[in-house]
């Protein structure tokens, strides 16, 4: 069965973009860049909401950018390789391939999903993340702390919800960046 998981870069106070929506604070170095990379590469499909599929949608013509660094390219290559699901109500038509529209979030189609896939799975952004882990189905949580304090936004983990976590693995990096990574406890 795949796994489902959910991965940010996060504040060190909570948030996955700051009170004005931006997250430019949030960009990865070259040696983060790499490791997140590793760990998007068993990644066989994306899920996103349509705000957090637009600003992936970067990454759909990325390669035509000139100079782009290493990582950028490797990581490009790894996001334009999976699939992708967007749920959304206003967008008709992806703007991307290997992509599909669906109106609402279904648990039931999701755990399907999780049961039918040769690879992991990914949901991005904390809205669409909320309805997964409301639902039990997240099966890891990989965030990237950020030694910044953006004061209010848009938080990583939604309000109302009680988990006890178990901590799988940890790195600290040399720009002061730790990843961590946690599973739910049964």
């Amino acid at each position: 069965m795949a796994k489902l998981i959910y991965s940010a870069i996060m504040s060190l106070d909570g948030y996955v973009a700051d009170a004005d929506g931006s997250f430019d604070w949030a960009a990865p170095d070259e040696e983060v860049h790499a490791f997140v990379n590793d760990l998007e590469r068993p990644i066989g499909t994306y899920l996103y909401g349509r705000r957090m599929y637009e600003k992936m949608l970067y990454w759909e013509t990325a390669n035509a950018v000139a100079r782009q660094p290493g990582v950028e390219r490797d990581f490009t290559a790894i996001w334009q390789a999976a699939d992708k699901v967007v749920y959304s109500k206003t967008l008709t038509t992806a703007s991307s391939a290997r992509t599909q529209i669906e109106r609402d979030f279904d648990p039931e189609a999701i755990r399907q999903m999780k049961a039918s896939a040769g690879a992991d799975i990914s949901v991005g952004g904390p809205d669409l993340a909320a309805h997964a882990i409301r639902a039990g189905l997240v099966d890891e949580c990989q965030l990237f702390l950020t030694p910044v304090v953006v004061g209010a936004g848009k938080r990583f983990l939604p309000d109302n919800v009680r988990l006890t976590l178990e901590l799988l693995d940890q790195r600290r990096f040399a720009g002061g960046v730790v990843f961590l990574r946690y599973a739910p406890r049964a």
